[in-house]
């Protein structure tokens, strides 16, 4: 086990129309995609596209959807450890204009405990607040390791402050500023306080608001793509995560700074593709986009 990603697993159907029907009304889509979705999950695959298979603790159903879904970690090479749940989750996107509406069928009642893994030969862990027993028994237990632990902080969970006592490298979204009703500036303290080493709040296309090993705060500007090369902006924030956690994991002497760099052109090339799987970045394709916009300049 080189890394350990935790969370809640969906399929996510992804179509693009320019009509959503009412009624007793009809209408297709221009086009579609059926991927694995989650968090962490699209992370650990993102992680995985890039060179480095994680472990992936994740919820599956006994269903031809949680078939399906290991059918894909199969693919790439994934080691499932599954939480059985009854029902598999499905999430519904229609991206538009730069945006996405989401409607989400979840079941996240476990029927068994989270699986006790061991953690030998692991670097990394990063989660994202979902199964919040499993979050803060691994985060508890890797950085009493010195493994570093990473947060997907897309919004507020039960244990999102006291699972912040265990993370080094806490990513946040502006959602999670708004509910706990703090700016950006104010989130970073707060991530500070809570003993986070790195800390950052994602903004879209305003880019990241962060502060690095040294607490100096920075703001790393996203980078110029066209808008109408924006196809689908779900899971660009997730594939940030599994990208810089891949970066962490294979170039452990480069700064931060480096790896958001990493990440932020893995999302790039992200929102140019319909749905997670077909977004995710090789390490060429990061290349690609650095070439592009010139990142080393």
């Amino acid at each position: 086990m080189q890394a350990l990603f935790i969370g809640q697993t969906y399929i996510d159907v992804t179509f693009i129309t320019d009509h959503m029907p009412t009624g007793d009304e009809k209408h297709v889509a221009s086009a579609y995609a059926v991927s694995f979705g989650g968090n962490a999950v699209t992370a650990a695959f993102c992680c995985a596209k890039l060179g480095i298979v994680p472990d992936l603790i994740a919820t599956v159903a006994n269903d031809w959807l949680g078939r399906m879904f290991q059918d894909m970690c199969a693919k790439y090479g994934i080691s499932i450890h599954p939480r059985k749940v009854a029902t598999s989750s499905l999430s519904f996107i229609m991206p538009k204009d730069g945006k996405r509406a989401i409607v989400r069928c979840r079941d996240d009642e476990h029927i068994h405990p989270f699986p006790h893994l061991n953690l030998k030969g692991c670097r990394a862990l990063h989660i994202d607040g979902h199964q919040p027993d499993a979050a803060i028994h691994y985060a508890r237990h890797c950085r009493e390791a010195g493994i570093l632990t990473s947060l997907d902080g897309g919004g507020l969970r039960s244990n999102t402050h006291e699972v912040l006592e265990f993370i080094d490298v806490a990513i946040v979204a502006e959602r999670l500023c708004e509910q706990m009703n703090l700016s950006p500036k104010e989130m970073l303290d707060y991530l500070k306080g809570r003993g986070c080493r790195i800390g950052g709040v994602t903004m879209g296309e305003r880019g990241l608001f962060w502060y690095d090993e040294s607490g100096t705060t920075r703001i790393m500007p996203a980078l110029p793509i066209p808008r109408q090369r924006v196809i689908d902006t779900n899971g660009a924030g997730d594939v940030f995560h599994g990208a810089y956690v891949y970066s962490y994991l294979a170039h452990p002497d480069k700064s931060w700074s480096d790896h958001f760099e990493f990440a932020r052109a893995a999302s790039t090339h992200k929102i140019q593709r319909l749905g997670n799987e077909a977004g995710l970045p090789s390490v060429a394709d990061i290349e690609t986009v650095q070439k592009e916009f010139a990142i080393s300049a």
